[in-house]
């Protein structure tokens, strides 16, 4: 370190916090007593696998779980899917001896960004997986990016965006067989539909779509590739997942049904269907029919 930096320093000191207030001691204690406490519960109280897997399949057996256990979204021209924080969250409780959450270190409203972290701990086997994460307080619209200086738009933007580093730590801690039994099963409760018939789930979707967005019955088939009466299980399940999606706000309706695409091909015929058939010539009938070969034409100079 030069002379003149050691002397800017003794000019301007680093600020350092000359008193420790008594709320910050008490949460200071606080803290380490629960981490302390969890890491005792946890070391007399293990989890049972069995127990755990039982309370997973009796959760994904649950339609409400189900059906908000997938997410899809919009990226890069694609639909993105997979299994929401919201089963992570529930998986969580089923295996027990686990903490997560998500916290906002630090908010920059001059610099338009929130400094975010969000962790999971597998108190049991001290397995932690944590992530620290800046957030623009930005959004992607159809018309470009917009600024969020409304308070309500970033709180949601940061929920959003530590939703999704969540679900993955929580993921990362958990046994990836159990997490796949769980997607599995959440799969299985959706295609069963609560015991109700096949013809009953297809009417009861073509109908939602068509009262909450406006989606024809025609736009349902092409999404899935086949009619109506051809639709599986499956299908119908793909159906519900993207419903909850776009109730979410996670996708919208011109995601998952855009407009017809009209090519080249199509508009040439169109404009050759609706062009007008050139008028046609006059026909002159045959002399046959009309006597004509009976009519005696003046020569010239016969004196006719």
């Amino acid at each position: 370190m030069s002379t003149s930096q050691r002397a800017v320093e003794r000019v301007n000191p680093t600020p350092t916090p000359t008193h420790l207030g008594q709320a910050t001691a008490v949460e200071q204690s606080r803290a380490v007593a629960e981490v302390q406490a969890a890491v005792v519960v946890a070391q007399q109280c293990p989890r049972s696998i069995t127990a755990a897997q039982a309370a997973m399949r009796e959760s994904c057996a649950q339609k409400g779980l189900a059906e908000r256990a997938f997410f899809r979204f919009p990226r890069a021209g694609q639909t993105v899917s997979g299994p929401s924080v919201h089963l992570a969250r529930e998986l969580a409780r089923c295996w027990g001896n686990v903490q997560y959450g998500v916290e906002e270190l630090r908010r920059d409203d001059a610099g338009g960004y929130s400094e975010m972290q969000a962790w999971a701990w597998d108190v049991q086997t001290n397995t932690r997986s944590r992530s620290v994460f800046v957030v623009p307080h930005k959004r992607d619209t159809q018309k470009g990016v917009k600024d969020l200086v409304d308070m309500r738009d970033i709180y949601e933007n940061n929920a959003n965006n530590g939703a999704r580093r969540l679900r993955e730590a929580i993921f990362s801690i958990l046994p990836p067989w159990f997490v796949e039994d769980a997607k599995d099963r959440c799969s299985a409760t959706l295609r069963d539909g609560g015991g109700k018939p096949l013809a009953a789930r297809v009417a009861d979707a073509i109908k939602l779509f068509g009262d909450q967005y406006g989606v024809t019955a025609d736009q349902l088939e092409q999404k899935l590739g086949r009619r109506s009466d051809q639709w599986t299980e499956h299908d119908v399940a793909q159906l519900t997942v993207t419903y909850r999606s776009l109730q979410r706000g996670e996708v919208t309706r011109d995601d998952e049904f855009p407009a017809p695409r009209v090519t080249g091909e199509e508009i040439a015929a169109q404009a050759a269907v609706a062009r007008p058939a050139p008028a046609a010539e006059p026909v002159v009938p045959p002399a046959e029919q009309t006597g004509w070969d009976d009519v005696e034409v003046a020569q010239p100079g016969s004196g006719a």
